[in-house]
């Protein structure tokens, strides 16, 4: 189980070491733990440095092992500039049809190699959904099916270097080419090679699309492909969405930076979809239930009339345990600490490291039953 640094920002190697000392260790020591896993995210720059010079990755490493920090998993969705002051669409940029996702693919899954502890059976790396839905077309499909082919290429040429594999793991995500898991099921099946190319399973994104978490496990494996990597996130609920309390609730939830797709399933069980928060109410029926693409701490209930799909996360990692013989890496991603409206400007450095520790310690209770802490 590992946390994703996505959540500070740092585009350069001397931001990357900071954060170690700012945030990661402090959270090592606050669970309680000799070794804590990191899912490290790279900037796009970053990422060809190290993987253009093995004494840099020497050095990461080190200084990894140093804080008892490792590293299994990469988070390669976002290219760079994460925490710019508005991301929005920007973060699906490049897409898979353009030569820089597969070169900087290919950078994580070099560095990722040297930073594997000994003990992995295996290194993943998350990636974005193809593109987002509009501009897409038949030529795309195939330029896209192009990389995943050359990437895959590179992957087996490594596995069979080192002895171990590194996995790529497409991430649905609502608004995407691959909206749902259903429609990355249907397009990697058949077109990909499953040892080096899977799913990463975000359960916020899955709430967000009201898919079942144990039938869209069954259909993963169905389809001969399996979960590469799950990102523990729970999506904001709200029942009565356009009662005064939510909309001011809801409003509160309003911000700049992240784009935040809202969903609402319809009696007949239809999913309608707005592409970001302000919009909805505007778009949507608001009859029904909303899901809301915003990352909230596992730990933490949103205050009423709000709610979190943490049961989708449990149910997720359920279905898995009854379906594998080992659970994929597990990654908290809860990007969102900065424009989170309780903690938007406030608590510092204190409140973020303690807020990851007790998601950790949530995950590992509730998701693996480890009361003592995080394994």
């Amino acid at each position: 189980m590992s946390y994703c640094t996505n959540v500070h920002p740092a585009e350069d190697l001397p931001g990357v070491l900071a954060q170690l000392d700012r945030y990661a260790e402090p959270v090592r020591r606050l669970v309680g733990v000799d070794v804590l896993g990191l899912g490290l995210w790279l900037p796009a720059g970053l990422a060809g440095e190290l993987a253009g010079d093995p004494a840099l990755r020497a050095r990461l490493r080190a200084e990894l092992d140093a804080r008892g920090l490792e590293v299994y998993t990469l988070n390669a969705f976002p290219y760079g500039g994460f925490h710019d002051d508005v991301v929005k669409h920007s973060v699906y940029r490049p897409q898979w049809t353009d030569p820089r996702r597969l070169e900087y693919t290919v950078d994580c899954a070099t560095v990722l190699a040297d930073l594997l502890p000994d003990t992995a059976s295996y290194g993943s790396i998350s990636t974005l959904p193809l593109a987002w839905r509009a501009p897409w077309d038949g030529a795309d499909d195939t330029a896209a099916t192009s990389a995943f082919a050359e990437l895959t290429g590179v992957l087996a040429g490594m596995a069979r270097r080192d002895g171990r594999p590194i996995r790529l793991a497409v991430e649905p995500e609502p608004g995407c080419v691959l909206d749902t898991v259903a429609d990355a099921v249907s397009w990697l099946a058949n077109r990909v090679d499953p040892r080096f190319v899977g799913l990463c399973l975000d359960t916020c994104h899955l709430a967000v699309s009201f898919a079942d978490p144990a039938e869209t496990v069954a259909a993963i494996h169905r389809a001969g492909l399996s979960v590469v990597k799950v990102q523990a996130s729970a999506a904001l609920q709200v029942e009565e969405p356009a009662s005064e309390a939510a909309q001011a609730a809801l409003a509160d939830f309003t911000e700049p930076r992240y784009l935040h797709q809202v969903r609402e399933r319809t009696g007949d069980g239809a999913v309608l979809g707005s592409d970001d928060l302000p919009q909805a109410l505007a778009e949507l029926p608001a009859q029904r239930a909303w899901r809301v693409h915003f990352h909230v701490p596992l730990h933490a209930r949103p205050a009423a009339p709000l709610s979190a799909t943490t049961d989708v996360l449990r149910g997720a990692v359920a279905a898995l345990e009854s379906t594998v013989e080992e659970l994929p890496h597990i990654e908290v991603e809860t990007y969102t600490w900065s424009v989170l409206p309780e903690t938007a400007g406030n608590g510092g450095d204190t409140a973020l490291i303690r807020g990851i520790a007790a998601e950790l310690r949530w995950a590992a209770a509730q998701l693996l039953g480890q009361e003592g802490g995080v394994r």
